[in-house]
């Protein structure tokens, strides 16, 4: 037997103070009457009440209470069969780690900011798979198709451009990874549930043409939305030492500092063009809440039936009998019963 919340039953220890409250009255009330009072006036006066009957209210006061408390902490006993079932999309989420998210327009900064944003919209899921891929001039899939979205919130706040090979940006080969993965569902797994791809970035793009992998993705039936991270007036980006001290900032070959600014364009025309709404995060306030709305009209599939043995509480039973025993200490007879008189 577990219980639901053990804590409630420390109330327990109320049951010997009620005792020893009830006893400290009855004394006092006895010693008050004796001071004036005699013991034969006092049975004359109370011919009619019934000792045992004030034990039996007593008792039952006091059991009432017991099954109330325990009731209330939750017993679980034996086990019940539930059958859980999954419904939702697949999401697979695109996150730019261009040295150019670290820029600072939008504060902490334009990765933060994404990161901070994913992990709300992991929040707001409800059996929904989603998947991650980093990408620069490369694509990794970092964490496949999942519903343990807590292993994915690790692999998300680790997320940085220092672990990418090189600090450029490919938006083909991120379309080409994305599109693999949903390749790699098969008609099982896919449950006729919607594909959406979430690319999110700054919209800088070093790498050859995409409309032919965007093109890939819309024939595959898979939506894709974009959310450009950054300002038009764009900002330097910032270089640290191993102390978290700024150094510099990142500059080209001729020595001149480089500005990074949100191309704002491109990203508008991979969501227009991927059927799905483009949105922008300007300051540290912007969030992408319009799209949690869009998520939740999408068709959602059932991934999966699961059953699972669990504990049933009963305390429903123990609450029963707790009323049983307050309505014999509310009803039952403060005068003997005739049918008890000799």
């Amino acid at each position: 037997m577990i219980w639901e919340d053990g804590f409630y039953l420390w109330f327990l220890l109320l049951i010997p103070l009620l005792y020893g409250g009830y006893w400290w009255h009855k004394r006092q009330q006895g010693e008050r009457r004796s001071e004036y009072f005699d013991n034969r006036l006092v049975q004359q006066l109370r011919k009619n009440f019934w000792k045992t009957g004030d034990k039996v209210r007593l008792i039952s006061f006091l059991a009432a209470t017991l099954f109330f408390i325990v009731a209330l902490a939750g017993p679980k006993i034996g086990t019940e069969v539930r059958e859980v079932q999954r419904k939702g999309v697949n999401l697979m989420v695109a996150l730019d780690l261009s040295t150019s998210m670290n820029a600072e327009d939008v504060r902490p900064s334009r990765l933060e900011k994404a990161k901070f944003e994913i992990n709300r919209l992991i929040n707001r899921l409800q059996g929904d798979r989603i998947g991650l891929l980093i990408f620069t001039d490369q694509a990794f899939l970092q964490v496949p198709f999942t519903t343990d979205y807590s292993a994915l919130r690790l692999f998300i706040d680790i997320a940085n451009s220092d672990q990418m090979p090189s600090g450029g940006t490919n938006f083909s080969a991120a379309m080409r990874t994305a599109q693999d993965s949903f390749n790699s569902l098969d008609e099982q797994e896919q449950g006729n549930a919607a594909d959406v791809l979430l690319f999110v970035g700054d919209g800088e793009n070093h790498g050859p043409g995409y409309d032919a992998q965007l093109e890939e993705l819309v024939e595959s039936n898979v939506v894709t939305f974009s959310i450009g991270i950054g300002t038009p007036n764009g900002a330097p980006i910032p270089v640290y030492d191993e102390n978290g001290t700024l150094a510099s900032y990142e500059r080209d070959n001729s020595g001149n500092t480089i500005t990074t600014r949100l191309e704002s364009d491109a990203m508008r025309n991979i969501a227009n063009a991927g059927g799905g709404e483009y949105y922008e995060i300007r300051s540290g306030s912007d969030n992408i809440e319009p799209f949690f709305s869009r998520l939740d009209e999408l068709e959602r599939g059932e991934f999966s039936s699961q059953e699972f043995a669990d504990y049933k509480n009963q305390y429903q039973v123990l609450l029963g009998i707790g009323l049983f025993f307050l309505m014999i200490t509310l009803f039952f007879p403060e005068t003997k019963p005739r049918i008890f008189e000799k």
